[in-house]
């Protein structure tokens, strides 16, 4: 029994009737380097080597900096994309108060949906989870806060397409650039 959960938490998984959960192939790799460098740290999957633990700090040392640099570019890319659509707009029909709330409405819309509310449906069909869970799932993940009760890709019931994780792991850079912004506009709302 000890020498199964040794290979199991190394990343050996049985095959045949069972399942391969792909814990360290180019996907869930990919999937790791996300939730380490985004500091979600799921707490499913850890280097298990005293030279994979030290590769892990330097990656996270350049690579949680990166990281934010990046979230921050996006996130500044979206609002240029709303300042601008709020301008082309103001510049149509010069209602300038009226077409600023409109664009910053439909952007919050917008994002909530494509961040909040349609990844549920995705993680009920490959998942199984409850729609409750995978939106719990969406804003625990884009939030930061990764507590790792759900984590995608791991039941070993379920069959997972090769692109799920990696369109998964955009999700979250992307989400997390425009929650970033739903924050700020909420502290600018407070101040």
């Amino acid at each position: 029994l000890q020498g199964i959960i040794q290979a199991y938490k190394s990343g050996i998984t049985l095959q045949g009737n069972t399942t391969s959960l792909g814990r360290w192939d180019f996907s869930g790799s990919f999937f790791f380097s996300i939730s380490a460098i985004t500091t979600i740290g799921y707490g499913n999957l850890s280097p298990s080597t005293v030279p994979g633990r030290i590769f892990c700090i330097l990656f996270a040392l350049f690579g949680i900096p990166l990281n934010l640099i990046l979230l921050n570019e996006i996130g500044q890319l979206m609002l240029l994309g709303v300042q601008h659509c709020a301008n082309r707009l103001e510049e149509v029909f010069r209602w300038q108060k009226k077409v600023s709330f409109l664009i910053k409405t439909c952007a919050l819309v917008t994002g909530l949906l494509l961040f909040l509310l349609l990844p549920p449906l995705l993680f009920s069909d490959k998942e199984g989870w409850s729609y409750e869970e995978g939106f719990y799932y969406s804003f625990i993940t884009l939030s930061t806060i990764g507590f790792g009760d759900y984590v995608i890709g791991m039941n070993p019931d379920r069959i997972y397409p090769a692109w799920y994780k990696n369109v998964i792991s955009l999700w979250i850079l992307f989400g997390m650039a425009w929650l970033a912004l739903v924050i700020k506009f909420c502290i600018n709302f407070l101040e």
